[in-house]
C-alpha cells in the first residue's frame, strides 16, 4: 500500500514528515516517558546520560521539531519581546535599525523572537500588548525626558527595558550611552585643541520639541562643559535636507565669523556639513574642526572625529537586562555606556578663521 502524502520512506520504512513527528513519537522510538523527552527538550529535570543520548538521537532521526505554540503553554512563555520603536517625525531610522537588528541578534542567542512597533501609539499601545500573550517582556526606544508611556511601565506585570532616560528613571531599568557625558567630552576634545567659539549642530527641531532624551542631554553637556571651560559656544537644531543644513552654516557662520570648532549629532546632517564648508571657504580642519556624535561607520567614511553611538552595544546590553529580569535575577536600574572619543582627521589645533582678526 503506497506510503500518504504525509509520509515519506527512509529504506522501505514509511517515515512521519517532520512536521507531523509528535513528542509521543520520539517516546516511542526512545523507549521512555512522553515526560522524559519533555525533560530533555527543557532541562527542567535531570535526566541519565545514557537516557538523554537516547531520547536525543531518536529526535534527530525522526526530525522532530517542539511545536512553538505547544512549548509556550507548557513554559507559559511566548518566547518573543517586544520592541516598541516609533518611527517619529526627525527619527534616523538607519540608525534605529542598527539597534533593532542589535536587539533581533540578541534575543535569538536566547531562543526569543522579536515583535516588532513601529506606530506611535503611546500608552494604550504598550497596554493592548502588555494584556495579550504575545510577549513575555518589552525594549522600549525613543524614550522622551517625560515620557507618557513611563508611569505604565512602572505598573505593567511584564518586565520592561528602555534604551534611554526619561527625566525620572525609578523604578526602571535604562540602559544607553551617556550622551550627557558625550557633549562634555566634544568641547574638552575642541577645547584642549585651542578652539575658544564652537557650536551644537543637534538632532532636528522636532526631536527637541518632543523632549527626546538623547538631544537634551546631549546638549546640556555640551554647554555645561563649555561654560566650565570658558569656551563661547551655541546649540541649535539642525534639518537634514543638504539645501536646509547649508542655509543653517551660513547663518551661523555669518552670526559666529570666529567660530573654529562645530559639533554635529545629527547624521543625516554629517555629509552636508562636511559639504558645505569648503563651499563657504571654509576648510575641514584647518579652518573649522568638526566632531560628530554618530555610529562609527559613519565617522569612518568621512573620516571623521567622533564619539560613537554604540548601538549593537546598547541594544545586547538591553535585551541580557531584560532576560535577567524574566529570569528572576536581580539588574542594575541605570546602565550608562561611557563615551569614548575616536580622534580622526576631522580635527586640528585652532588658527583665526577667515572672518577672525590675526
Amino acid at each position: 500500500m503506497p506510503a500518504s502524502p504525509g509520509d515519506r520512506t527512509a529504506g522501505s520504512r514509511p517515515v512521519k514528515s517532520a512536521d507531523l513527528v509528535t513528542i509521543a513519537d520520539v517516546a516511542r522510538h526512545a523507549g521512555v516517558a512522553v515526560s522524559t523527552v519533555s525533560y530533555v527538550l527543557s532541562g527542567k529535570r535531570a535526566i541519565s546520560a545514557a537516557t538523554r543520548s537516547r531520547v536525543l538521537a531518536s529526535i534527530r532521526l525522526l526530525d522532530y521539531h517542539p511545536h512553538a505554540g505547544a512549548r509556550a503553554l507548557a513554559s507559559r512563555r511566548a518566547n518573543v519581546i517586544a520592541l516598541v520603536l516609533p518611527l517619529r517625525t526627525g527619527a534616523q531610522v538607519p540608525v534605529l535599525m542598527q539597534f533593532a537588528t542589535a536587539v533581533v541578534t540578541t534575543a535569538r542567542r536566547y531562543d526569543h523572537d522579536v515583535l516588532l512597533l513601529t506606530a506611535d501609539e503611546g500608552p494604550a499601545g504598550l497596554q493592548r500588548i502588555a494584556a495579550s500573550a504575545m510577549v513575555d517582556g518589552i525594549v522600549l526606544m525613543d524614550v522622551e525626558m517625560h515620557d507618557t508611556r513611563v508611569p505604565l511601565l512602572r505598573e505593567l506585570a511584564r518586565p520592561s527595558v528602555l534604551i534611554g532616560f526619561p527625566a525620572d528613571a525609578t523604578e526602571l531599568t535604562c540602559v544607553d550611552l551617556d550622551f550627557h557625558r558625550a557633549g562634555q567630552v566634544c568641547v574638552e576634545h575642541l577645547a584642549g585643541l585651542g578652539h575658544r567659539r564652537i557650536a551644537l549642530l543637534g538632532a532636528p527641531a522636532a526631536v527637541y520639541d518632543r523632549g527626546t532624551g538623547f538631544a537634551h542631554r546631549t546638549r546640556a553637556g555640551f554647554a555645561a562643559a563649555a561654560a566650565r571651560l570658558g569656551v563661547a559656544a551655541t546649540t541649535r537644531p539642525c534639518p537634514e535636507e543638504a539645501a536646509a543644513v547649508r542655509a543653517e552654516l551660513v547663518a551661523l557662520l555669518d552670526e559666529q565669523p570666529d567660530l573654529t570648532g562645530l559639533v554635529v549629532q545629527n547624521e543625516a546632517a554629517v555629509g552636508p556639513v562636511l559639504a558645505a564648508l569648503p563651499a563657504l571657504g571654509r576648510r575641514v580642519p584647518q579652518d573649522v574642526s568638526v566632531v560628530a556624535i554618530c555610529p562609527d561607520q559613519f565617522a569612518e567614511r568621512a573620516a571623521l572625529t567622533s564619539v560613537p553611538v554604540p548601538a549593537e552595544e546598547t541594544g545586547r546590553q538591553a535585551v541580557s537586562l531584560l532576560m535577567r529580569k524574566l529570569a528572576g535575577e536581580p539588574v542594575p536600574d541605570a546602565t550608562l555606556l561611557e563615551p569614548l572619543l575616536t580622534v580622526r582627521g576631522s580635527t586640528a589645533g585652532a588658527h583665526p578663521g577667515p572672518g577672525s582678526p590675526d
